[in-house]
């Protein structure tokens, strides 16, 4: 069980795991997701870390058949500069590997946004907290669960 999973455990939210095989030689680790498990590239998020120009980390969750905007991300986060985190300061900030970054039961709380297209999903899916295990949620518990702000932070 990962904190991901008892984070939601512990919030008494509806939730359903989806657990798959993952292919090490993969290394497009949300796409994979969606192929496995059968699932529509924009219902499947990948959960992101990036560096504002004050230094501060914020999570950014976006379909994984779209890619992070980073103006727009900073735009939302009222800064003037996002770049993306390094893959090993992403690690030791929540606690997971990259490719199971979860944005639930992170070791620290970061400001989080969720691109605004969840927003009209029934259910979107986000990782487990492991690779391999994916998290299908509503989203409106996802923003209550990580008090997430919903912005346009995707592109195509």
């Amino acid at each position: 069980m990962t904190p991901a999973v008892k984070a939601l455990e512990k919030a008494g939210v509806a939730f359903e795991l989806k657990s798959y095989t993952h292919d090490p030689t993969i290394p497009a680790y949300g796409e994979e997701a969606a192929r496995v498990l059968g699932l529509s590239p924009d219902e499947v998020f990948k959960t992101l870390l990036a560096t504002l120009d004050n230094g501060r980390l914020v999570v950014a969750i976006v379909p994984v058949g779209g890619q992070l905007d980073l103006k727009a991300l900073a735009r939302a986060a009222k800064a003037r500069k996002a770049s993306m985190a390094d893959s090993s300061e992403a690690e030791r900030a929540t606690g997971y590997v990259v490719g199971g970054i979860s944005p639930l039961g992170q070791k620290k709380r970061h400001p989080t946004f969720i691109d605004a297209s969840a927003e009209t999903l029934p259910a979107m899916h986000i990782s487990g907290g492991r690779r391999g295990l994916e998290i299908r949620l509503a989203p409106a518990d996802l923003i209550q669960l990580t008090d997430a702000h919903l912005a346009p932070i995707a592109r195509a």
